[in-house]
């Protein structure tokens, strides 16, 4: 008995937690994601559901259109496919980006890497939740000059682009060496 009195009175050791002491940068990059899936999400909606009911082409300017086009392939419709089995892979993809993606903001070391990583996974989930509903990716902003269409693109793809964009900047231009992933 005296052993285990010992035992209990003996103060435990506990190991502080390790939490990166940038960890709160998530608290930016996570609501950016929030935002764009929202106003991607909404803009979908409104588009698919109110604008474009009946599908046409809608005229805005000498080189904008609104259109409706089902993208069932990945960026500029590569990898587009009608087996039903696409989407889920591309799903399946763009969740699992979109985790070690989430991996490198926690781990982030800028308010600019945070909210470029936050772009990039709010537009990959953006289109992901296409790709759940509609079994593809409503894409509907057409800009064409002489006779040439750029592919037609959503929000989710724009913020997929400038995130990226942002990106490149952060990693070439910037040269910030604290914002690689290492253990």
């Amino acid at each position: 008995m005296r052993i285990s009195a010992t035992v209990a009175q003996m103060p435990l050791k506990t190991s502080p937690r390790r939490r990166s002491e940038h960890a709160p940068l998530i608290r930016i990059g996570f609501p950016v994601a929030a935002a764009i899936i929202a106003l991607d999400q909404a803009v979908k909606y409104w588009i698919v559901h109110d604008i474009m009911a009946p599908p046409r082409i809608i005229e805005v300017s000498s080189f904008f259109n609104v259109v409706m086009v089902w993208n069932r392939g990945a960026s500029f419709g590569l990898f587009s496919s009608q087996s039903p089995w696409t989407p889920v892979f591309l799903c399946t993809v763009a969740v699992v980006i979109s985790i070690a993606l989430s991996v490198w903001m926690y781990k982030a070391k800028s308010r600019w890497l945070a909210t470029a990583l936050g772009m990039v996974i709010g537009g990959a989930l953006g289109n992901a939740i296409d790709r759940v509903m509609y079994g593809a990716v409503a894409d509907f902003l057409d800009f064409h000059a002489y006779g040439y269409h750029w592919p037609a693109f959503n929000v989710a793809d724009m913020a997929i682009s400038v995130g990226v964009v942002m990106l490149l900047f952060d990693g070439l231009i910037e040269k910030r060496r604290d914002n690689r992933l290492e253990g």
